[in-house]
């Protein structure tokens, strides 16, 4: 796999294809078409490949932008972002991913287009409902995934365990074992 999904929900993953916001050079996942192709496949959104072309690329940055930016207002406790919200809001109305039902099973075909008003209507979801108490921000400074906290107790750190929990419960040992030596 090219991507990675943390998280488990569509719309928060996309964000994530945009790594390490705040580092001077953040990570881009998202470079050329066959990379929106290959994520939407990924994500389960299509089943198969999604022709993609420079437009649609486009459009999928400015949707993921538009997530992180209404998604960083809820967890800073600030305004929604006017055009974030209608630049969400258009994309949503748009026709969504269809799922299909074949002799071999469920097959799920859409255009970019689908797949962004797809992945729209999860943000929305996520944003306009209860789920918008549980955004949280993975606290490893390198990272800036933002996920959803259902863990008991509401005290998850990290966007995952496999990646960032493990890199800084390490980098907390290590300093424990320097500060003893």
């Amino acid at each position: 796999m090219e991507h990675s999904f943390p998280c488990g929900d569509t719309a928060l993953d996309f964000v994530g294809t945009l790594k390490a916001r705040r580092n001077d050079v953040p990570r881009e996942t998202l470079r050329v078409p066959a990379s929106l192709q290959s994520w939407l496949r990924e994500s389960g959104i299509v089943d198969g490949d999604t022709q993609c072309g420079p437009s649609d690329l486009h459009a999928a940055i400015a949707v993921r932008e538009a997530i992180y930016s209404l998604v960083a207002a809820r967890l800073f406790g600030s305004e929604y972002d006017d055009y974030a919200m209608d630049l969400l809001n258009k994309v949503a109305r748009g026709p969504a991913a269809i799922p299909q039902l074949t002799a071999a099973g469920r097959r799920i075909e859409a255009t970019a287009e689908q797949a962004l008003s797809s992945i729209a209507r999860d943000a929305i979801a996520i944003l306009g409902g209860s789920d918008a108490d549980l955004l949280k921000e993975c606290s490893r400074p390198e990272c800036t995934q933002v996920y959803l906290d259902r863990s008991r107790g509401g005290r998850r750190e990290w966007c995952a365990m496999e990646t960032c929990g493990n890199k800084m419960k390490a980098r907390a040992y290590r300093a424990r074992k320097r500060s003893t030596s």
